[in-house]
């Protein structure tokens, strides 16, 4: 632990202190923190990874939360450059404009709205809009698109606030924002306070059934202190008056959920079901995540001697993508320059660093 990190003892969502070990992958350099050429000689701050399973709530999570201005307050990662994120949010905004009929006198928010990527589509369509994103250079990115933002972190403070305003939601977002919250609560209590009682959230999360079944370690890194079920979500907001309706399983990053969440508690078939089959399968016990390291630990082995080959034939070898999971991999790995020739990025904002 250091100044700028804080070991967690207790759930982040039930507060029990009945948390299992499931996975160790040491220490690590925060995965989106790439080095200009100008701070190559100075050490970099590694913070421990620690995957754990909660016995009473079955959150899986990391141990160690590291200052959100440490991992946020400047930022890489620019949604605009992912295609398929691009794709998800149009074809997502556009069904939920013509299903709830939004128009002029509704508002749309999203929770770390990033550079205006999904709220864009609603302004398209006519329809206000409200970005809370905290990273300033992105919050500048999203303000110069026209898109009306709040830099700032989302919680009940936040919440409090933009209702005193009277600005309160019909469709609030949060795509890829849940597992990077420390305070999960406090999240949850926030989007109770901003959503009209007719009005619906659509949050999504990698589901950790995806990372399990398909040895996603790589998907582990410290923005991502959460990695959910559906039972896990279903419990979480419960306790604050929130109720899962649907839910629908992506492909994209790896594995996702897509949760719907109102006011009403009234779940569809494919909650039901899905609520059913995890707990068919083990997914509430420790037990279901047993062997997931000793399986990561022989997908090191693999990968090493299969470098060692390539290299070994004179091969070069270079990696498409600067990934956070590309992070995970390389320093767990013990993956180096060895090993690996180069890393392109078509992230204009990457380019020229190091990972």
């Amino acid at each position: 632990m250091s100044e700028k990190s804080v070991t967690a003892t207790k759930c982040r969502a039930c507060a029990s202190g009945n948390l299992s070990r499931v996975l160790s992958l040491g220490e690590t350099p925060l995965a989106n923190s790439l080095i200009p050429s100008n701070r190559l000689q100075e050490p970099e701050n590694r913070y421990p990874l620690e995957l754990v399973f909660c016995d009473d709530c079955s959150l899986v999570q990391i141990t160690e939360t590291v200052s959100p201005e440490e991992l946020f307050g400047e930022y890489v990662y620019f949604s605009s450059f992912a295609d398929t994120t691009l794709k998800n949010a149009e074809e997502l905004v556009k069904r939920l404009v013509s299903s709830r009929k939004l128009g002029k006198d509704h508002l749309a928010m999203e929770i770390a709205s990033n550079d205006g990527y999904l709220l864009q589509h609603y302004l398209k369509e006519g329809v206000p809009v409200l970005g809370i994103e905290p990273a300033r250079n992105i919050a500048a990115v999203a303000s110069e698109r026209g898109i009306t933002t709040c830099c700032d972190f989302f919680g009940k403070e936040l919440a409090q606030k933009l209702k005193a305003e009277g600005k309160l939601a019909d469709v609030i977002h949060g795509n890829n924002v849940l597992a990077h919250v420390a305070d999960l609560n406090g999240v949850a209590a926030g989007i109770g306070i901003v959503l009209k009682p007719s009005g619906v959230a659509s949050i999504e999360v990698p589901y950790v059934k995806d990372m399990v079944d398909h040895v996603e370690f790589d998907t582990i890194y410290h923005e991502h202190l959460c990695y959910f079920s559906l039972t896990a979500l279903d419990k979480l907001f419960r306790q604050h008056g929130l109720y899962i309706t649907d839910v629908e399983h992506l492909t994209i990053h790896g594995g996702s959920l897509r949760i719907f969440i109102s006011k009403t508690d009234e779940p569809s078939a494919a909650v039901t079901s899905m609520l059913e089959s995890e707990a068919a399968i083990g997914m509430k016990s420790v037990g279901y995540y047993a062997d997931f390291g000793a399986r990561v630990s022989n997908l090191r082995r693999e990968l090493r001697e299969l470098l060692e080959k390539l290299k070994g034939e004179g091969k070069r070898v270079v990696a498409y993508g600067a990934s956070a999971k590309g992070s995970t991999l390389l320093n767990f790995f013990e993956i180096g320059k060895e090993s690996m020739d180069y890393v392109v990025d078509r992230s204009t904002v990457k380019q020229g660093r190091y990972t």
